[in-house]
């Protein structure tokens, strides 16, 4: 709760006041400082009463690419069947703060405000609470107070069409190459028999154990598997500035691209942040871009390097090369460490097929990185032109 400037000309008058009528026997002044002294009381308890209201907010869509529309829907209704709400409202809108006409909101009403969420810049823009600032009819105290939950709506990177995607050592059954390897279909999982799955993957014997029909269900190694390692190290990405560099914005865009054209040829892939925060992995082919574009819309660089940076990417290789995610690693960089690409390189053993993507390097440099023996190094300043380099590639 807080006292305005009024209010602290009213209590300092009001003491005088009742100073000076008690001090020279004025009763006309002590009663018109305890007039003032109550005012300032009566507008305390006014201000403290909490306004019942129901807040609701709803967002559409809640998940776009950077640059297109969002907006937010938010409606606040006076769940108080007597008293009216006499409020000023502020919406917060990530940086931003949104007024909400609520001024005299009579019992049962609601208002509704509608404003578009700023999708400028990739990441997660957090919106509300809705702060409500109550006042007294004199304007003597204020009270504000948090009403509502906090959505979120998630900004993913802007998406560069790739026309191809590597088809890594073993090749899939559907047709992309004629060479198939023997035993590419094994068993991964049992689950629970749904109507259209065929009768000879039941697997009779658990289904008796357990009292309801298991299928065996299968996974095909023979696809292409990716495996996407994204560089959130400061030390890969100077110029850090506001929590983000250009070049790892860049990274993002490149990234989310790859998971865009894994999904459309229906390839399983793994995208790992060199930081250890992962999704995917489990060998199937994606169905469901959420998770991965999720994560780049939250990834971010810390705002300082710590003594372990160095430390971070071995760990990041030894993972990598210890669960074998894929037969091709993209590994996405900035232009701050050219030494890490000999880390990388030394994966080549359990990924036969390394690319390194060096975003903006030759925007900070003026040129690419040294070519490492077994690796495609493609540098570019930014996502589009690391889409072009991309599809520039033959081997694809």
């Amino acid at each position: 709760m807080t006292i305005t400037k009024r209010g602290i000309g009213l209590l300092v008058a009001g003491l005088i006041l009742l100073a000076t009528g008690f001090r020279f026997g004025y009763p006309e002044l002590t009663v018109l400082g305890c007039a003032g002294l109550l005012a300032v009381l009566l507008a305390h308890a006014y201000a403290a009463l909490r306004p019942r209201l129901a807040v609701t907010r709803r967002a559409e869509p809640d998940r776009v690419m950077r640059g297109e529309d969002s907006r937010m829907t938010l409606t606040v209704r006076n769940a108080n069947r007597v008293r009216a709400a006499t409020l000023i409202a502020y919406d917060r809108c990530g940086p931003a703060t949104v007024p909400v006409p609520v001024l005299q909101l009579r019992p049962g009403q609601d208002t509704v405000t509608e404003y578009p969420v700023p999708t400028a810049r990739r990441g997660v823009v957090a919106v509300g609470p809705l702060r409500i600032v109550r006042r007294d009819p004199l304007s003597l105290v204020t009270m504000a107070r948090s009403h509502g939950e906090t959505a979120r709506v998630w900004v993913y990177p802007k998406v560069h069409p790739l026309s191809a995607v590597p088809v890594g050592v073993v090749r899939s059954l559907d047709g992309r190459v004629d060479r198939v390897p023997h035993g590419t279909i094994t068993f991964d999982t049992l689950r629970g028999y749904v109507v259209g799955d065929e009768l000879r993957h039941v697997h009779w014997r658990t289904s008796a154990r357990v009292g309801e029909l298991m299928v065996r269900e299968h996974l095909d190694t023979s696809l292409p598997r990716l495996v996407v390692l994204l560089d959130d190290r400061p030390v890969a990405h100077p110029g850090l500035g506001g929590g983000t560099s250009d070049s790892f914005e860049s990274a993002c865009e490149a990234a989310a691209s790859i998971v865009m054209a894994a999904q459309r040829e229906e390839l399983p892939l793994t995208l790992q942040t060199v930081t250890g925060v992962t999704a995917g992995g489990d060998g199937r082919r994606i169905t469901d871009t959420r998770p991965y574009l999720d994560l780049l819309a939250e990834a971010q660089l810390r705002d300082s390097a710590s003594p372990g940076d160095g430390d971070e990417l071995s760990q990041a290789t030894a993972r990598l090369r210890q669960r074998r995610l894929g037969d091709t690693l993209v590994y996405l960089t900035g232009p701050g460490r050219a030494d890490d690409l000999g880390q990388v390189g030394s994966l080549r053993g359990a990924y036969p097929t390394i690319i390194v993507g060096a975003l903006g390097a030759l925007g900070a440099t003026g040129s690419a990185p040294a070519p490492t023996e077994g690796m495609v190094v493609l540098s570019a300043a930014d996502g589009a032109d690391f889409a072009a380099e991309w599809d520039g590639v033959r081997a694809w």
